[in-house]
C-alpha cells in the first residue's frame, strides 16, 4: 500500500485529521514530535491506538526500510520523516533503520547536523548572504540554482554586532533565532579584533558513556529554573586567525581547534565522537571538560581521555604568475577569487600517525561562487554546524589580521 494511503487513512480514522497533523508539523526531528501540551499528548495517544501502531515488526522494518532505500533526496526523503511521526512504534524502527551520514552521507533529522560527515566523499552545500538583515542560510544541495523544494534549509544564522563583539546565533529555523528555544542550535562569538572565535554549542557534546575523568554532573532543566534562560553553551571548537603585524597583502591564515574532537579520529581505525539524539532530560550527564564555564588547559587545548584534540589549517596557496593571485584546487567548486576562500586539512605535525591521504584530504573547502552566494563542502571528522561556524567566521571583519 503506497505510503500516501496510509497517512490518509489515519487522518481520517474518526475525523481525526487535525490531530493527526499537528505532532507532525511540529519539527521533522522524531524526538520533538510529541512536545508538552494536552491537545498534542491527547493526539498522540490516539495515534498509539491506531491499527497501523500494532503492524508487526518485521513487516513494518521491511517497509520502512523500502522507503528508506528508496528516497535519498529532498523533498522525497520527507517521507522517512513521516514514517518516524506515526507513532512510537513507527520511530523506533525508523531509528534502527536510519543510518548516520558518516555511513550513508545522507541528512535526515536535525540531529544529523551534528554528528561528522561521511569518510569518502564531502556533502555540498551552499550559503545565501543577506546583507539588509545580516543573515546567513545554509542549504543542502549541488549547486544555487536548485531553489524552492529542491534545495533543503539545513541552518540558517544571524549576527549581532556589540561594543566589545561579535555573535553568530545559529537556529534550525530560517527566522526564528531566539535562545530560548528548541530551534537554538548554538552561536559563534568573535573577539574585538576578530582574531578568535569559539563555537558554542547548546547541546552536551559528548554522550553519558564517554566521560572525562570517569565523572558526570546532572544538568538542570532549563524550564525548571526560568523559561527565558538560554541553554547552556559549550565551548566545541577555537578559531584562531593569524595576526597581520606587517600589514602585508596575501591570504589569511587560520588554525581550528577541535575541542571535542580527538586528533586520533583521523588516524587509522579512528572514531569521532557521534551524539545520538538532540533530546535530553535533567538526569541527562555531559562532558564536564567541555563546558565554557570548565577551567581552561595552560595550552587552550580540551584534553580528555582520547588525547590531544583535533587541529585544523588552512591549506597554504600558491602564487599563479599568470593570473597574479594565490590559488588554490577547489575542483571547480568556488569561481570567484575572495580573501574569504579557504580549505581546511588536518595538522600534520599534529598526526604523524594518520596515513598521507589523511593528511592530505580536505575536511572543509568555502569559497565564493557570485554575489553573496557560497559553497561549503564539508567531510568527517566534521559536523555540517561545526563547519558552517567555521564559514561563518570568515564572513566576519578582520582589521588586525589583514
Amino acid at each position: 500500500m503506497p505510503l500516501k494511503s496510509i497517512f490518509r487513512d489515519l487522518k481520517g480514522k474518526n475525523g481525526r485529521e487535525h490531530k493527526l497533523k499537528q505532532p507532525i508539523q511540529q519539527n521533522y526531528e522524531p524526538d520533538h514530535i510529541n512536545p508538552e501540551g494536552s491537545s498534542s499528548s491527547s493526539s498522540y495517544a490516539l495515534v498509539q491506538q491506531s491499527v497501523w501502531a500494532n503492524l508487526p515488526s518485521e513487516l513494518l522494518l521491511d517497509i520502512i526500510s523500502r522507503i528508506e532505500a528508496k528516497e535519498t533526496t529532498w523533498p522525497a526523503r520527507r517521507a522517512v520523516v513521516f514514517c518516524a511521526a506515526v507513532c512510537k512504534s513507527w520511530r523506533e524502527i525508523t531509528r534502527e533503520v536510519i543510518r548516520t551520514p558518516e555511513e550513508c552521507g545522507l541528512l535526515t533529522f536535525p540531529m544529523s547536523l551534528k554528528q561528522p560527515g561521511p569518510r569518502d566523499s564531502p556533502i555540498q552545500c551552499f550559503i545565501r548572504r543577506d546583507r539588509a538583515t545580516s543573515t546567513y542560510r545554509l542549504y543542502l544541495g549541488l549547486s544555487p540554482a536548485l531553489t524552492g523544494d529542491a534545495s533543503k534549509l539545513l541552518l540558517a544564522a544571524k549576527r549581532i554586532r556589540k561594543a566589545t563583539k561579535t555573535d553568530f546565533l545559529i537556529s534550525l529555523g530560517a527566522n526564528d533565532f531566539s535562545q530560548t528555544n528548541d530551534n537554538y542550535a548554538g552561536k559563534l562569538r568573535s573577539n574585538f579584533f576578530g582574531s578568535k572565535f569559539v563555537i558554542h554549542d547548546c547541546r552536551p557534546p559528548c554522550s553519558s558513556a564517554n566521560h572525562s575523568h570517569g565523572w558526570s554532573r546532572k544538568r538542570i532543566s532549563t524550564k525548571k529554573v526560568s523559561p527565558k534562560l538560554p541553554l547552556c553553551n559549550y565551548n566545541v571548537a577555537t578559531i584562531s586567525y593569524e595576526l597581520n603585524v606587517l600589514r602585508t597583502r596575501g591570504p589569511r591564515r587560520m588554525h581550528c581547534t577541535m575541542h571535542t574532537i580527538p586528533v586520533s579520529s583521523i588516524q587509522k581505525d579512528g572514531i569521532a565522537p557521534t551524539p545520538a539524539t538532540l533530546s535530553y532530560g535533567p538526569e541527562e550527564t555531559f562532558c564536564p571538560l567541555t563546558v565554557s564555564r570548565a577551567k581552561k588547559h595552560k595550552s587552550n587545548k580540551s584534553i580528555g581521555e582520547n588525547g590531544e584534540p583535533l587541529i585544523l589549517e588552512n591549506k597554504t596557496p600558491r602564487w599563479h604568475e599568470q593570473l597574479q593571485c594565490w590559488c588554490l584546487n577547489f575542483r571547480g567548486r568556488v569561481t570567484v577569487a575572495s580573501v574569504k576562500n579557504f580549505q581546511l586539512v588536518a595538522d600534520v605535525d599534529q598526526s604523524q600517525n594518520a596515513p598521507p591521504s589523511e593528511q592530505d584530504k580536505v575536511i572543509l573547502q568555502f569559497g565564493k561562487i557570485g554575489k553573496d552566494i557560497f559553497t561549503m563542502d564539508y567531510r568527517y571528522p566534521i559536523s555540517a554546524f561545526q563547519a558552517f561556524a567555521i564559514c561563518l567566521s570568515s564572513f566576519d571583519t578582520k582589521p588586525a589580521c589583514e
